[in-house]
């Protein structure tokens, strides 16, 4: 589908807000924690269930754990933490999408957080840096994980060589196999990595026996990762989406960009991100979310999604996190834990499930989704041409956000309405270039 437009001009317009900053003394120092607003506000979030759910204590970072069913609508981010946040780029910019506009020809105001001005690329680090910190106070020597597109994977690997731990990486064996650069980056960092499923695990033994091709899957992947580190007592496990705690440490992100846009006197009408599992999604919303259920506030939130895996438009009902059932069975819209989907490139967006916070929304209706097409010609033509007027190349999930916020944008132009869309650019495509290639025939 062709664009009607215009030449882009680099300069924009007289008087237009083009970059929104933060001091780092500006920089948010407690994380939102929206539970204790949607108990009063819908209903409370549905315990673990199941006798899995008593192995909590075993499965996850104690600091972690105490997060995951916090009362508290705010919680400090320790001073060390901080720091190194800092040093890890926060506060990021938030940009206004000048050109872009004027490519479009659109009377809507177009706005994206900057998550790929990162170490490793990605906002993965926000959460990655959090449970490393945790992990080391606790006195873990290794952390285990898994991870799709390999973001994830990059930013734990980060995070642990600042902390002085280990890590060890199970990745969905679909992406491993051409991602050499990114695994590479995490080898640098002091990662090891696996394919999954491998033959490390019993979990990943059981499918790589059959097909030692098998493409994998996050559930898969997770299961390993489960399994590695139950059968080590020095080592922990850790979860890159998903669980609350997690999308938790990702609230700075959308505390931020609630600074900025009060700086500049203005209100997103429409948020928009990627989702898989919900990290991102749900770092830049919920803090907007509380203020429509706390403050009357109005926002569309949009979350854009990859037909290969459309989790927001399965059943909303308990399941497993992963594919071995190791698990607590949480309550969320779910597509199957052993269901098998074709790989993508934006392979991140490949999970079956999606987190319990941001499926109770679903179900209250605050989120809307728009699942596109398992070829991603139609996202990567709109990320090269975000690319070709903003300068920066999306990661292939972050490509999802674009093209949304392009829709919604085009959608202005009909209709006349100058709406302010807000949308996160999860991470950079600067190790994805093949994928891109792959995607648009490009030699």
């Amino acid at each position: 589908m062709r664009v009607e437009c215009e030449k882009p001009s680099f300069l924009g317009g007289q008087n237009m807000q083009k970059q929104v900053n933060l001091l780092p003394n500006e920089i948010p120092t407690k994380w939102y924690n929206i539970q204790p607003d949607l108990a009063n506000n819908l209903e409370p979030l549905p315990p673990p269930k199941g006798e899995q759910a008593k192995n909590l204590p075993n499965l996850m970072i104690g600091t972690c754990l105490e997060q995951e069913f916090s009362d508290q609508n705010w919680i400090d981010i320790p001073k060390e933490l901080l720091e190194i946040y800092m040093k890890a780029g926060r506060p990021r910019p938030l940009f206004r999408a000048s050109n872009l506009e004027k490519k479009l020809n659109t009377p809507a105001k177009l706005f994206y957080k900057s998550e790929f001005f990162s170490p490793t690329g990605s906002h993965k680090v926000n959460t990655a840096l959090a449970q490393a910190y945790y992990a080391k106070k606790q006195g873990i020597k290794r952390l285990t994980t898994e991870t799709g597109a390999g973001q994830w994977g990059t930013a734990l690997a980060y995070a642990c060589a600042l902390t002085e731990l280990e890590c060890t990486v199970y990745w969905v064996r679909a992406v491993h196999d051409w991602k050499h650069d990114r695994r590479a980056f995490m080898q640098m960092l002091g990662a090891e990595v696996y394919a999954s499923p491998s033959n490390k695990t019993e979990a990943g033994k059981k499918l790589y026996n059959k097909n030692n091709k098998h493409p994998g899957s996050l559930s898969i992947a997770i299961s390993e990762g489960l399994e590695d580190s139950q059968n080590h007592s020095d080592a922990a496990y850790t979860l890159g989406s998903v669980l609350n705690h997690v999308l938790m440490h990702q609230t700075i992100i959308g505390l931020e960009t609630q600074k900025q846009f009060e700086k500049i006197d203005m209100y997103p009408d429409i948020m928009i991100s990627c989702l898989g599992g919900g990290s991102n999604f749900g770092g830049f919303v919920l803090p907007f979310v509380g203020d429509i259920l706390t403050k009357d506030k109005q926002i569309r939130f949009i979350a854009a999604q990859s037909q290969s895996a459309p989790n927001l438009q399965g059943k909303y009902k308990y399941d497993y996190a992963d594919h071995a059932e190791i698990t607590p069975q949480l309550k969320m819209y779910t597509l199957g834990h052993q269901t098998d989907f074709k790989p993508i490139i934006g392979d991140g967006l490949r999970y079956h499930g999606c987190s319990p916070i941001l499926s109770l929304l679903r179900k209250h209706g605050y989120i809307d989704t728009i699942a596109y097409p398992i070829d991603e010609k139609y996202v990567f033509e709109r990320a090269m041409t975000f690319m070709q007027t903003e300068g920066w190349i999306p990661a292939p999930e972050s490509a999802y956000s674009v093209a949304c916020a392009m829709d919604e944008a085009m959608k202005c132009k009909r209709t006349g309405e100058k709406k302010v869309i807000a949308f996160n650019v999860s991470g950079h495509g600067f190790l994805d270039i093949h994928g891109y290639k792959e995607v648009q025939g490009l030699k």
